[in-house]
């Protein structure tokens, strides 16, 4: 009987987990009030130390999707992801290309979609990655993504390890 609890338990967390994944067809949505759900954003980043990684794509892009399903598939690039930032899908779509805000970011449609920025928790643009770097043949690179995710995490960037 014990067993069963247990497996029940199990498949009922395993559920939950999933639930928490947006179908892979609405990660981004072109009706959102962008600018209104990054202030959000940063404000989270700031009060759990965090930095704010946009994936900017559409749900029409065959990478954007592939990206999103390549690091919930991978439980290591998906904790490091959610222990060092915040992530909010911005759309980039014929609807809504939020050209304002790719602007203010510096133009990182210049790299193709899916492209990723970082800002720290002030709303700062510290990075943009053309994401084609982090490739390998019809996927990704789990060890690229898992260096890229490190590389530019709060901790990465506190001064006091370089003294």
């Amino acid at each position: 009987m014990k067993k069963l609890i247990l497996l029940l338990i199990a498949i009922i967390s395993f559920g939950a987990a999933q639930a928490q994944h947006k179908p892979i067809d609405s990660i981004y949505n072109p009706n959102a009030n962008a600018r209104a759900d990054l202030a959000a954003a940063i404000k989270k980043a700031a009060a759990e130390n965090k930095h704010v990684m946009l994936q900017i794509g559409g749900n029409w892009c065959i990478w954007c999707r592939r990206l999103y399903k390549f690091i919930g598939e991978h439980p290591k690039l998906e904790e490091e992801q959610n222990r060092y930032y915040v992530v909010y899908h911005l759309n980039y779509s014929k609807e809504n290309k939020n050209l304002d805000i790719l602007k203010e970011l510096g133009f990182p449609q210049r790299f193709g979609f899916p492209v990723l920025v970082i800002l720290d928790a002030k709303g700062n643009r510290l990075h943009t990655q053309n994401t084609g770097i982090l490739e390998a043949a019809d996927s990704y690179d789990e060890k690229k993504i898992l260096d890229m995710l490190r590389q530019w995490s709060p901790m990465a960037l506190d001064p006091t390890l370089y003294r």
